[in-house]
């Protein structure tokens, strides 16, 4: 009995650690309380599969579809009803989102997607009593893709860490799934900082991407002066994103180190001054009024 017990528990661990091991292998995903709800209402959005202890931002977004994502970027999500979460120790988390409207039509989803560290999202088919919906549009023409992982070239100068704005290049590989070839794309580079949209520059690369072909891409990307912390690098090509990619910015200690050495001098040249008027004036009181030195007292000469 006993070396039974013992293979039914071996047995029943192996069976456990699959059924996780499959659990992970699927990778995010979230599921919605109902997939139908009014504006000012809430769902109860439920994940599983992500990092442990990562930061999650949650979003309502307009003109998007699970199959496809957000393809207009976070910019067709409602920001300002967003909700933060932190996954626990299993990758999993609860939290109740309100619905608002998003800035665009349905068909609506709730986004998931990673704040910090590696790049995952995940998106659930949410609708939106009320709101309007307008279908998605078709991709014509030519279609770029990402193929690998994009990069970030270039390092901070000794400029950058007195607050000077970093930079850097945004490399990557792009292919065309389309039947017709890509003329001069045109993209809209930007990073965002924490939960924020980012800013968008366009940015014009010259040259075509024929057909089942591919090219190599380098954009220049710029934050503000001072800029420092964790942010992520967005490219997109017309309606859609195709990359991101995280950037870590160091604080600039040139700037307080400046102004402590500032404070110093300005501290020892105080002193210097306070010095110079205490013994400007001890030398002006041993004068008279004409600027003579001052006779000695008669009454103190011996005799």
């Amino acid at each position: 009995m006993y070396a039974l017990a013992v293979v039914l528990a071996l047995l029943g661990y192996a069976v456990t650690a699959r059924g996780t091991a499959a659990a992970d292998t699927r990778g995010p995903a979230v599921t919605l309380s109902r997939a139908q709800a009014g504006t000012g209402g809430s769902v109860t959005v439920t994940g599983a599969g992500w990092r442990p202890r990562a930061l999650l931002m949650l979003l309502v977004c307009g003109q998007a579809a699970p199959a496809g994502g957000v393809p207009g970027g976070t910019g067709s999500c409602a920001h300002s009803r967003g909700r933060a979460v932190t996954t626990d120790g299993d990758g999993a988390f609860r939290r109740h989102l309100p619905v608002t409207e998003p800035p665009r039509p349905c068909p609506c989803v709730v986004r998931v997607a990673t704040v910090t560290g590696a790049k995952a999202t995940a998106t659930a088919p949410l609708t939106i009593a009320g709101h309007p919906v307008r279908a998605l549009p078709k991709p014509r023409g030519g279609r770029l893709a990402v193929l690998g992982e994009p990069r970030l070239d270039g390092a901070d100068g000794v400029l950058t860490w007195f607050g000077a704005a970093p930079s850097r290049r945004l490399v990557l590989t792009v292919g065309n799934r389309g039947s017709t070839p890509v003329v001069d794309p045109v993209f809209r580079i930007g990073a965002a900082h924490g939960v924020r949209a980012p800013r968008w520059e366009e940015q014009q690369w010259r040259g075509t991407v024929a057909p089942g072909g591919k090219a190599r891409i380098s954009l220049p990307v710029e934050l503000p002066a001072g800029a420092h912390g964790d942010h992520m690098v967005a490219l997109r090509h017309g309606t859609e994103l195709l990359a991101e990619h995280p950037w870590k910015v160091g604080r600039p200690w040139g700037v307080p180190l400046f102004w402590t050495l500032l404070c110093l001098v300005a501290a020892a040249a105080t002193v210097r001054t306070i010095t110079l008027l205490t013994r400007w004036g001890a030398l002006k009181g041993t004068r008279g009024p004409e600027g003579k030195r001052n006779a000695p007292d008669e009454s103190l000469r011996p005799r």
